[in-house]
């Protein structure tokens, strides 16, 4: 069936996103916005415009029913949830099957099967994809028995965590049990499921992610990412594809992503997460993500395609919009990730207006954001206001053209992490490719700019 009304159950950069290619392809728009969202970009840009409720993401677009009430209403044929908030939450895909809505994602039961950490660590297992060692926990008693057989450094991880939540690093017996605790009340509390596992933490590993889309029947992949500049397992910057990696384990991964999405028949576009262990030159399943990634933009940059359009089409029943032999991939893309924030008051958030929003544009340079000048910050959601994205036909070339965007940009009024990229770009390291997910941390270490002559943004 053909989208002629979608309905966006998401705020921010994404939300315009969305609209963007909605308009290319003639598909109406309605945007539901919060209290905190009525006089955004999105608001000004969509077809129509549902208020959802106040400010607060628990009141307004953490509300399944209100989100397909509103669609209803409207006269909706589809729902995009966009990332974050109740893109992966099988209730709310559940509830747009149940009301006539098409969802522009996976099946509830695809997301429910990937968003329960254990079960997809199962099905990793059953596609004969290689995990981490570990395993769920239920008690202290079973956590001291697997912490032996797994070895230390490990990782207490939440099974229905995300972002870093509910996770825990763990250096020794000693302190297990402490840590345990705090990673099962976090993640009751963040997620209301305190179940938790362990796994074996790898010093020296890679967030390497392959992206992958599929119509039920087929599944491709569009290459690979890299996103080992992380701050407390959030992603900073990223960049396709993969630097440094051998030829044969670049295949190996995107195969083993291609398995584990058959495995589960997956329709949607969806992104299969690795640790690649640099030590071993090896490979383990993290994850999988059942929507679209926040750092999409550099797949679409080296590839052509519009993923959004992609979902679009998959959701239709039109199936995928290219084979695997029609992928090309061209050239190298860096994003960079704008946050309001101060990275000198420990990356603490930095809400208001800001004043000035301005941003370079040309040649392989592309910029996703909901901000203008005298655009508000609100205090309530998440701090990313917009992404930078670069290309060029050789990685050094991304980084140049990505170096010349960060330093021209103007941001007044808030605080940004724009200095924070412009010290990563610069730094030797990251130059020579294919740091780990260390790296960031010990860049942020006092005296680190001295180490390594990086300067201070």
């Amino acid at each position: 069936m053909a989208i002629r009304r979608l309905f966006i159950a998401n705020r921010g950069e994404i939300a315009v996103r969305i609209i963007q290619t909605c308009r290319m392809l003639g598909i109406e728009t309605v945007l539901g916005v919060s209290e905190a969202d009525r006089d955004g970009l999105g608001a000004a840009l969509a077809t129509r415009v549902v208020r959802i409720g106040p400010a607060p993401a628990t009141q307004s677009y953490l509300r399944i029913g209100t989100m397909v009430e509103a669609a209803l209403r409207t006269g909706a044929d589809a729902i995009h949830p966009g990332y974050g908030f109740l893109s992966e939450n099988p209730a709310f895909a559940r509830a747009c099957e149940e009301n006539g809505i098409v969802f522009v994602g996976p099946t509830a039961a695809q997301i429910a099967a990937v968003g329960d950490k254990l079960a997809a660590r199962r099905h990793a297992e059953a596609a004969g994809v290689p995990v981490v060692p570990g395993g769920a926990v239920a008690s202290p008693g079973e956590a001291e028995a697997l912490a032996r057989r797994v070895g230390f450094p490990l990782l207490v991880k939440a099974v229905a965590g995300g972002g870093g939540r509910g996770m825990k690093r763990v250096a020794d017996m000693a302190s297990l049990g402490a840590m345990l605790d705090r990673a099962m009340a976090e993640a009751g509390a963040a997620f209301g499921d305190a179940r938790v596992y362990l796994e074996r933490f790898v010093a020296s590993g890679r967030h390497v992610e392959a992206q992958i889309m599929g119509d039920g029947a087929r599944v491709i992949h569009l290459g690979e990412r890299d996103c080992s500049v992380q701050r407390r397992y959030q992603k900073v910057i990223e960049e396709a594809p993969a630097p440094n990696l051998s030829d044969a384990l670049r295949h190996a991964l995107l195969e083993a992503a291609l398995r584990f999405a058959r495995h589960i028949g997956y329709r949607g576009l969806g992104t299969v997460e690795f640790l690649v262990d640099s030590a071993r030159d090896a490979f383990y399943f993290l994850e999988m993500n059942a929507r679209i990634q926040v750092e999409h933009p550099v797949t679409e940059a080296i590839t052509g395609l519009d993923l959004v359009a992609a979902q679009i089409a998959i959701a239709e029943g039109r199936g995928l919009p290219v084979d695997q032999r029609d992928v090309a991939f061209r050239g190298h893309a860096i994003e960079c990730r704008v946050n309001a924030e101060s990275i000198d008051r420990d990356f603490q958030p930095s809400p208001g207006v800001a004043r000035t929003v301005w941003f370079p544009s040309g040649l392989d340079i592309r910029v996703d954001t909901h901000m203008q000048s005298g655009s508000r910050v609100p205090p309530f959601y998440d701090s990313m206001i917009a992404k930078i994205i670069t290309r060029g036909e050789t990685r050094e070339a991304a980084i140049a053209r990505m170096r010349h965007a960060i330093d021209a940009a103007r941001i007044e009024g808030i605080d940004t992490n724009l200095a924070l990229h412009a010290r990563v770009l610069a730094h030797p390291d990251f130059q020579r490719g294919g740091v780990d997910t260390g790296f960031l941390a010990a860049l942020l270490e006092p005296g680190e700019a001295t180490r390594d002559g990086a300067r201070e943004g």
